[in-house]
C-alpha cells in the first residue's frame, strides 16, 4: 500500500501480501530447485516435474504480487487475481471495507459489487486508510 501522504491518484497495493507473495515464491522455486536436484533415484523427467511444480507455484505466487487497482482517467482499474477490470468512474457508486472482509469492496451502479484485493484486511490500519483515499478518489470523480 502506499504511504497515508500520497497522491490521490497513486495506485493501490497491499504492503504484506505483496511481500509475502514474492518472498514464497522465491522460496517454493528454491525448494523445488534443491529437491530436483537432490533426491537420488529420479530420472531426468522426475526432476524436469519437480521443477516445473515450483516454477508454476512462484508463477502463480507472482500473480498474487501484482494485485493492484490503479486510477486512470476514466476509470479504476482493478487487477485481482485472476482477473482486471476496468470500472468507469461513474459506475461505482460506493468503497465499502466492512469489518471481517479479507477486502475492500466497489458498490457498482447495476448493483453487483467488486472487490478491490488491493487493499487487505492483512495490511492492519494502513488497509483502512487507503480504503479511505480510495472513497475519496471516487467522491473526487463524481460530476459536481
Amino acid at each position: 500500500m502506499t504511504d497515508p501522504a500520497s497522491p490521490l491518484d497513486a495506485p493501490f497495493r497491499s504492503r504484506r501480501g505483496r511481500a509475502m507473495a514474492l518472498t514464497m515464491a522465491g522460496v517454493s522455486l528454491s525448494l523445488f530447485a534443491a529437491l530436483a536436484i537432490l533426491i537420488r533415484g529420479w530420472g531426468p523427467a522426475d526432476r524436469l516435474l519437480m521443477f516445473g511444480l515450483g516454477l508454476a507455484m512462484a508463477a502463480f505466487l507472482t500473480r498474487y504480487a501484482v494485485i493492484s487497482a490503479v486510477p486512470l482517467p476514466h476509470g479504476l482499474k482493478v487487477r485481482n487475481l485472476f482477473l482486471s477490470r476496468i470500472v468507469p468512474w461513474d459506475d461505482i457508486e460506493d468503497v465499502t471495507f466492512p469489518e471481517g472482509d479479507a477486502w475492500a469492496k466497489l458498490d457498482l451502479a447495476d448493483g453487483d459489487d467488486l472487490a478491490v484485493m488491493a487493499i487487505q484486511r492483512a495490511d492492519g490500519e494502513s488497509a483502512r486508510v487507503e480504503a479511505d483515499r480510495l472513497a475519496r478518489l471516487v467522491l473526487s470523480h463524481r460530476p459536481r
